[in-house]
């Protein structure tokens, strides 16, 4: 019997561990920039172990390795990494380091443990270090273990960098330079740091291709009080572009050499940087001279709350995006009893549908094409060893999204591929009475995401359900679907600072899973607007800018009240409104028959 080729890897990493008299290695997936999508060149954790999810640390000691993930990943997990010598150690926590303290439990007086600098942050690196102090062990945050044995590891990406034109940005380069040094003055600072991609490329209005489905460029950037230093490998930045950064004062500087000029910043100046998306080893270069404050970067909030074009760009690309799913959809009930339709080929139309718009790059993440059970798998991506067959019975879930030079879209809709059963349809519609409830949020300003979350779950608490996710994330402007500060979830899963203002986009997607049965989840955007005033103060709501039909095949009216009812037939009758113009007769019927006002003669449920 073949060697699992994972085995093998994992063999060659620990024979160098050995030679580098380490006890124990961390690789966590991330790449310098700490955002969440990485190029293949960081995928290291997908090479050494097979696990493909975008979340997840592993430890590898003399006698254990284990992959730690949340529960989006689970079944996933389990099955990726049978036979690869790795372990799944569940997380019971998500987005907590539960690593960090199962190794503090097993180190050893003495122990060294090793992690890449690189690709930690500021905030984990203190933890690590605190944590290894206790148990006495010491830390190298030099071990790059895996180059030595990645032979055939992928290059750094080398596409070239573009500008974003003001019609699409809302503000030129110079407006949001001096915006950011404005609210550096205010903070007393000297610099900020930036390291987030998405932070620069806003800043700068430029956009790349370095990373799969965000249109980010791999760079840094040092804004001090008079210029922005901007750290990239000057073969990405045609002429034109630079051109373009000098007049506007940007210097531009070798990517790998952010570290030395760090290190050279003059004594007593003070550096604003954050230690969620700083790595640990930028942050070692910073002179011990140097005074530092802590927060989130000034761009993370600035274009956390975007302008008037962007939003009127961002409806637009919702209407070409609703346009493409109708077609989708409507090909996709035709097609199942006509063709051979797989989960891979169904994600394969909707890539190829968006590809052919004007103004759309690509899909704004992995297609989540899923199948009845595989429905049940929150970040479920279908691949030739999982593609099942469609057919005329079941669920189909759908969950993808666009990146358009207007606007990133995110959408997920659950439809009914034969007749659904009572259970089915009383389990889709408490999931989607939660997206409803949230979309009707009335609330005072300065509410958190968190406040929030209940609204969304509500509806399935009363049943004794849950989901294990959050509710809601942050959406960029052609930029990274998942994008903060703001979230709407738990204390846990969600931000816990973050007021919600109006020109922030949020999604809405509560759900509900049913192992080895299937899922559902209805997600729309949300964009905070102002509602009213009044002698309570300033209150916000919720626009959804969404536009697609929700399956009446899966809705039990029955189990939604009033108000959630007259919710989803003024949703439907906008959908229409927005879309039917744009589609030729045969689909403005189709569609007109899914947005039909749903009386409460509907289906019921048996409870």
């Amino acid at each position: 019997m073949a060697v699992n080729v994972h085995v093998k890897r994992l063999a060659g990493v620990r024979t160098l561990m050995k030679k580098k008299k380490l006890d124990a290695l961390i690789i966590p997936s991330s790449d310098p920039h700490l955002g969440e999508y990485v190029p293949d060149h960081w995928r290291v954790i997908r090479w050494l172990t097979g696990f493909t999810g975008s979340a997840g640390n592993v430890v590898i000691t003399k006698t254990f390795a284990g992959l730690w993930t949340d529960s989006r990943y689970f079944i996933q997990a389990e099955e990726q990494l049978s036979g690869s010598g790795f372990e799944l150690v569940k997380l019971k926590v998500p987005h907590t380091p539960e690593h960090i303290d199962w190794l503090k439990e097993k180190a050893r007086k003495g122990w060294k443990v090793g992690v890449d600098g690189r690709l930690i942050s500021a905030g984990t690196m203190r933890l690590l270090v605190s944590s290894m102090k206790e148990a006495g062990a010491s830390l190298n945050l030099k071990a790059d273990l895996i180059t030595p044995v990645w032979n055939d590891r992928p290059s750094l990406p080398a596409g070239e960098a573009f500008e974003l034109d003001v019609r699409y940005a809302g503000l030129d380069r110079k407006e949001k330079i001096e915006r950011v040094w404005e609210v550096l003055g205010s903070m007393k600072a000297d610099y900020q740091l930036l390291t987030a991609t998405d932070d620069i490329m806003w800043l700068l209005n430029l956009r790349g291709n370095d990373v799969k489905y965000c249109p980010l460029l791999l760079s840094f950037a040092i804004v001090s009080r008079d210029q922005v230093l901007f750290f990239a490998d000057e073969e990405k930045i045609p002429g034109a572009v630079k051109a373009s950064l000098d007049r506007d004062g940007v210097v531009l500087l070798p990517y790998d050499t952010v570290n030395s000029v760090l290190a050279h910043l003059e004594e007593g100046s003070v550096l604003l940087f954050s230690p969620s998306t700083t790595s640990a080893s930028l942050l070692s270069s910073v002179s011990k001279r140097i005074r530092t404050i802590e927060d989130l970067s000034i761009p993370t909030r600035l274009k956390a709350v975007k302008n008037s074009t962007e939003l009127k760009n961002l409806r637009k690309a919702m209407v070409q995006d609703g346009v493409v799913l109708t077609r989708f959809f409507h090909w996709l009930e035709g097609a199942v009893v006509k063709e051979h339709v797989t989960e891979t080929s169904a994600a394969a139309r909707i890539d190829s549908m968006r590809g052919e718009l004007e103004g759309c790059t690509g899909p704004s993440f992995s297609t989540i094409a899923a199948y009845n059970a595989h429905a049940a798998l929150p970040h479920y991506v279908p691949d030739a060893s999982t593609d099942v067959t469609l057919e005329k019975k079941g669920i189909f879930l759908l969950d993808s999204g666009g990146q358009y030079f207007g606007g990133t879209t995110d959408i997920t809709r659950t439809v009914a591929m034969g007749r659904p059963d009572a259970a089915m349809r009383k389990d889709f519609t408490l999931a989607l009475r939660g997206t409803i409830d949230l979309a009707m949020a009335r609330f005072p300003r300065g509410t958190k995401g968190y406040q929030l979350d209940i609204l969304a779950r509500k509806p399935l608490w009363d049943n004794y359900m849950n989901y294990g996710h959050g509710t809601g994330h942050g959406v960029g402007s052609f930029l990274n679907v998942h994008e903060g500060p703001q979230t709407i979830g738990s204390g846990v899963t969600g931000d816990m600072k973050t007021s919600i203002e109006p020109g922030m986009v949020l999604s809405d997607e509560p759900a509900f899973y049913r192992p080895g049965l299937y899922g559902f989840r209805t997600e729309n955007l949300l964009v905070c607007v102002e509602d009213r005033e009044s002698e309570y103060g300033s209150f916000l709501s919720f626009d959804t800018v969404t536009l697609c039909y929700i399956d009446p095949e899966l809705i039990d009216v029955s189990l939604l009240d009033d108000r959630e009812l007259k919710w989803l037939n003024d949703y439907h009758e906008r959908v229409y409104g927005s879309l039917s113009k744009h589609l030729e007769p045969e689909l403005q019927k189709w569609l007109k028959n899914k947005t039909k006002p749903i009386g409460r003669g509907g289906n019921k449920s048996t409870k």
